[in-house]
Order: C-alpha cells, then structure tokens, then sequence
C-alpha cells in the first residue's frame, strides 16, 4: 500500500531529527572543522545519500542547528519579558534547565553549538553571529530587568543587576559544558542551589 504524504513527512522529520542529534553530538565533541558528513550519516544511521538530500552542506546543516538555538532563546526573552511574577519566571527557567541538563544532552549540545559558532563568526563577521550576539544581549538586559523587579518586591537578593543577569547565565553555560566533559560522572545541582545567590529565604 502507497505511503501517504502525512507518513512521508512524518519519515522526513524522522530523518532530520537524527541528522540534527548526531550532528550537534558531533560538532560539540569533534568541532566542526574535524567532523565530516560521512562521520554525520553514520551516526544518524543513515546513507550519505540520503542526508545529502536534506542537507546540500555541512554549513547548511550547523547553520541550521544554530538558527533553531537561537529561535530557543527567542522564546526565553519572550518569558523574561513578560508581566508574570519574576520569582515564578526564573523558578520555572531553572526548573526546565535542570530537567533538560538531567535527562538528556540536547540542551548543552545547543549552548554549546552557540558558543562555537559566535567564536566562528567573530573571525568572518558573519549575519548569524550579529544576531546571536544582538539575542544574547538582549536576554541579558530582559533578565536584568527581571531581577530588578524581584528586587522591588523584595524577593530577590540586593545587587547588580546586571551582573548577577551574567553570573546566571554564565553558571548554565558552564554546567553545560561540565556535562559533556564529565559524562557520566557529572552531577547537576538542584534548582535551589541554582537560584541560592539570586532568591532570599522566607522570613
């Protein structure tokens, strides 16, 4: 019996989905300069032809992964930005990073991925890396602003906004990367130790 053209895209997306967590796997540990789109189909589990047909470049496929970690942040700045109550925004932020860094790799892979493609576009100037550097700015001041606000309603601890907006990040940043050096071994620490420098304590 024919395939139907829901089934078919639903194989597509399959395929893209594999390409996509073998690449970022691949990128992340190898680099991009020394991962092949041979190494590529062979994770994914598939011929080169086939990912040829998804995918014309390599480049094509990193600036993909890339433009979707950026579409990822999009969406935080969306939440930072909103009228809910900044305890409750951050709380469930850190909620979901904790959850993500526990039961799987594609969130560090991605923050990782960024990383490398601003350290890559920062040498060719290139359109992605403005605007991975004008999102990141712009989740920084949303987040800043964030605090400050929790600071008004007195459920922050006192400080630099500002500089506490870039320690918190900066915190994720680096737990990402200790997950994938550490592997197994790597312990996350639990939400409350995540927001202890940023929550005050119920009085």
């Amino acid at each position: 019996m024919p395939r139907s053209k829901e089934q078919f895209e639903a194989m597509r997306n399959a395929t893209r989905e594999k390409i996509h967590s073998a690449a970022m796997r691949l990128f992340v540990r190898q680099g991009f300069g020394s991962t092949n789109v041979q190494n590529i189909a062979d994770a994914a589990g598939i011929s080169i032809g086939l990912l040829y047909r998804h995918y014309k470049t390599k480049d094509q496929l990193f600036h993909e992964l890339v433009a979707y970690a950026v579409e990822g942040l999009k969406r935080h700045n969306t939440r930072f930005e909103s009228d809910q109550s900044p305890k409750k925004v951050i709380a469930q932020f850190v909620d979901e990073v904790y959850t993500d860094l526990i039961d799987g790799e594609e969130l560090a892979n991605l923050l990782i991925l960024l990383n490398q493609s601003l350290l890559a576009g920062a040498a060719a100037d290139s359109e992605p890396y403005d605007e991975i550097l004008r999102v990141n700015a712009r989740l920084l001041d949303s987040t800043a602003r964030l605090i400050r606000k929790g600071q008004q309603l007195g459920e922050f601890h006192p400080g630099d906004a500002r500089e506490m907006a870039v320690y918190f990040f900066a915190s994720i940043q680096g737990l990402a990367e200790m997950k994938v050096l550490l592997k197994s071994s790597f312990t996350m620490p639990s939400p409350s130790i995540l927001t202890a420098f940023l929550f005050k304590e119920r009085e």
